[in-house]
């Protein structure tokens, strides 16, 4: 009799990124007979784990040992670690979680239906070198949510020396992939019902650059999938602000259905920081970007992210971001505490900013942008756009949730919508026309005006 295959299940963590490496894994999972279903319903687990800043590898750690706690409770048969953290702390956690069976680092995806069956023909752990691999169109994988939008990655690694991240020596330089699988795996998404591909990578406005095609790579790339597919929004995340080519907003500019949405962690702001970080700019530099991105795409959506407390930040040069902030009015914005990475440039720096410091840092920046942000809001109500259904409000299934194109899937705010014609036949995944009925700080409420865009 043929033994009965294990139940798998995969808790992910961290970026997007990560996410699609969890779907890739699902997709040899299934490739391989096994049974998916949700981790409380499995018994075997993957923890997928994120080692960023300090606050995700505490939630890694954190999910590794609940799933270590179920093992031990008869709940769960097998633990299996794998992502970022593998790949750099890989030796530390097998060393002190003796409960993990197996862990994969990011260029053994493929390993995760032998490590869930327990082949004794797969090492507990072995060493991790720095990634260099990159999965294509032929990797299996396996949607996990049916919202409507999928994440495409275009690229794995970083060539940038940002001396806050660790990133580079996880998973390595950067490396593209092909025009050809892009558009095949983007082909593969939209016959299973995507209507939003979110172009991925760690500096997307670099893809290409390692393929020849130069600065113009990413708009090429935009260009090639929007003639090979009929996806009716292409979205893409992570704008270097040294990599950002004026291909890219010439193209936004002109083309419907690549979206007016540009996602730019310029980081800080100020001069000294900036070369701290290696990153380069100024003030002035950083307005001007802002400026030239308004200027060519009318009515683009910005977004950016800010490191509060790096080392070297002074009163002033806090200061000095606050009224960038102020000025530049960015319509979605996050903001994170510096942690300090081991093995990172900015280690030999030390964290000279206290940890209260930081925290009012984080909160002024916040309630300034919550300010900004409810009062972009306020004046998009009456108006009507197009939105992204996603399914039922995760608070409530009495109303619906969904996004406009202003509002990037996991990281904006939502749309909620309590109000939908009599008889008209909606669900995730479609596209509607809306009319903005309310406003908060980061949500809009709105009504299905028709059923289709």
């Amino acid at each position: 009799m043929t033994p009965k295959l294990p139940t798998v299940g995969i808790v992910s963590l961290g970026c997007p990124k990560n996410l699609v490496d969890s779907e890739v894994m699902l997709g040899y999972l299934k490739k391989e007979g096994l049974t998916l279903a949700g981790p409380d319903d499995s018994r075997v687990v993957i923890v997928n784990t994120c080692g960023f800043i300090d606050q995700a590898k505490e939630e890694s750690v954190e999910a590794i040992l609940e799933q270590v706690r179920r093992k031990e409770a008869g709940e769960v048969d097998r633990v299996i670690v794998a992502g970022c953290m593998v790949q750099k702390y890989g030796a530390e956690l097998a060393a002190e979680i003796p409960e993990v069976d197996h862990f994969i680092g990011l260029d053994e995806l493929e390993k995760a239906p032998s490590a869930a069956l327990g082949l004794p023909s797969l090492p507990r752990f072995t060493a991790k070198p720095m990634a260099t691999r990159l999965y294509d169109d032929l990797a299996p994988r396996v949607l996990t949510h049916r919202k409507g939008y999928a994440y495409l990655k275009v690229a794995e690694g970083c060539n940038n020396p940002c001396t806050f991240c660790t990133i580079p020596q996880m998973r390595g330089l950067q490396r593209s992939r092909s025009l050809s699988s892009l558009v095949a795996e983007a082909r593969s998404l939209e016959t299973q019902g995507v209507r939003e591909l979110v172009l991925i990578s760690q500096d997307t406005t670099r893809y290409g650059d390692d393929l020849g095609l130069g600065r113009s790579g990413l708009a090429r790339l935009v260009r090639t999938l929007l003639d090979g597919t009929s996806f009716p929004w292409v979205r893409f995340l992570y704008a270097y602000p040294k990599t950002l080519d004026d291909s890219v907003l010439d193209l936004m500019a002109i083309e419907p259905r690549f979206l007016p949405y540009v996602d730019i962690p310029f980081q800080h702001v100020s001069r000294d920081v900036l070369a701290a970080m290696r990153r380069g700019g100024d003030p002035g530099s950083c307005r001007s970007l802002v400026e030239r991105i308004r200027k060519k795409v009318p009515g683009v959506t910005l977004r950016t992210t800010m490191i509060v407390g790096f080392p070297g930040e002074t009163d002033a040069a806090f200061e000095e971001l606050l009224e960038f902030l102020r000025d530049a009015a960015f319509d979605h914005l996050g903001v994170f505490p510096y942690s300090p990475e081991p093995g990172s440039g900015a280690e030999p720096l030390g964290d000279p900013v206290p940890a209260d410091v930081k925290e009012r840092r984080r909160d002024a920046v916040m309630a300034l942008q919550q300010g900004i942000s409810l009062s972009r809001n306020r004046a998009m109500r009456g108006r009507r756009f197009d939105a992204l259904l996603e399914g039922p409000c995760t608070e409530t299934d009495l109303i619906l949730e969904g996004r406009l194109a202003s509002q990037a899937p996991e990281i904006d705010g939502r749309l909620l919508i309590n109000d939908v014609p009599e008889g008209a036949a909606v669900g995730a995944g479609q596209l509607v026309r809306v009319e903005v009925t309310g406003a908060h700080a980061y949500d809009l409420v709105g009504r299905v005006v028709r059923a289709s865009a």
